[in-house]
């Protein structure tokens, strides 16, 4: 059904100029609303008329975005039936895709943490490394990157593929499991223990070959790049602002964050300026109040929404 109407989608668009539309794979599931996030907060909007729609609609008349499971994202990309597409580095690498990864974005569904691909097996079974599962049985979602770890280690052992929920199969439908996981939450209700990990994995901005040769493509692939990147940054750092007396402004200066040099502004009053300086966010409980007891007034912190380096 979704290469029908991928076909559909593209059939519809022939005519237009290959140069106005970029056609780009939002990964639809646990993924998504993180990524709908991330879009607006670099300024596009994306919305659904349902649950089951492929379609968003978007603000950009530039962008005709698709929501595509992830696990196929990269297949799309490749055969250039989307240009470009959000996909984890472990779809990228279960299909063997070969592709453009333009950027690199360390978010996930419910953390800015990478997520692991491991090899996982029940607490107390003699399964304690990649060797042990010679003759046994995987259950995993992920079958070719598990068959291709398995061959690199000389193991042979049957793998399954399943449909999700992989840890509820250990021990009486497989001996172990490969899954991704975020926390480590799910894995170790199950009473499950991590033997190896096989990928460290991030979520990518991936783009084929010809899209990334057409020169308008390009652009608005670096631009998107561009704006995702500060979006990102942002989460990360807010701004202060405050007025300092000049007889304090030495010591308020001596309290900032090495290698930051803040932003300093006269006022009306010629004995005060103001102070303005982009910190980490993390740091900001700590440093608030060594600023006021250094002399600093009217202090505000406000949110970032981008941050461009």
């Amino acid at each position: 059904m979704l290469e029908s109407i991928l076909e559909e989608n593209a059939n519809a668009n022939s005519n237009k100029s290959v140069n106005n539309r970029l056609k780009i794979g939002i990964p639809k599931g646990s993924l998504q609303e993180a990524t709908f996030a991330l879009f607006k907060k670099a300024g596009f909007e994306f919305r659904t008329s349902s649950g089951r729609s492929y379609h968003p609609v978007t603000d950009d008349p530039e962008l005709e975005p698709l929501l595509i499971r992830p696990q196929e994202i990269s297949r799309y990309v490749e055969q250039g039936i989307l240009d470009a597409g959000l996909t984890g580095k472990d779809w990228i690498e279960d299909n063997g895709s070969k592709v453009e990864e333009v950027a690199d974005f360390a978010y996930s569904k419910a953390t800015r943490s990478p997520i692991r691909i491991v090899l996982a097996a029940q607490n107390g079974s003699l399964i304690e490394s990649v060797r042990d599962l010679q003759g046994k049985r995987i259950a995993t979602e992920y079958v070719r990157l598990t068959e291709r770890y398995l061959a690199r280690h000389g193991v042979t052992a049957q793998v399954e593929f399943s449909w999700g929920a992989c840890e509820v199969k250990v021990p009486e439908l497989a001996d172990a499991i490969v899954v991704n996981t975020e926390t480590g939450s799910s894995l170790r209700a199950h009473n499950l223990k991590i033997v190896d990990t096989l990928l460290i994995s991030t979520t990518r901005l991936i783009v084929n070959t010809a899209a990334w040769q057409n020169e308008w493509k390009r652009a608005k692939i670096e631009n998107i790049t561009m704006l995702l990147r500060g979006a990102l940054n942002a989460e990360l750092l807010v701004g202060l602002k405050m007025n300092v007396a000049r007889t304090n402004l030495e010591t308020i200066n001596a309290l900032l964050p090495a290698l930051k040099n803040p932003t300093i502004s006269p006022l009306s009053n010629p004995e005060w300026v103001a102070l303005e300086i982009i910190v980490d966010e993390n740091i900001v409980r700590d440093l608030l109040p060594r600023l006021k007891r250094g002399g600093a007034e009217g202090i505000v912190e406000y949110p970032l929404n981008k941050v461009v380096f």
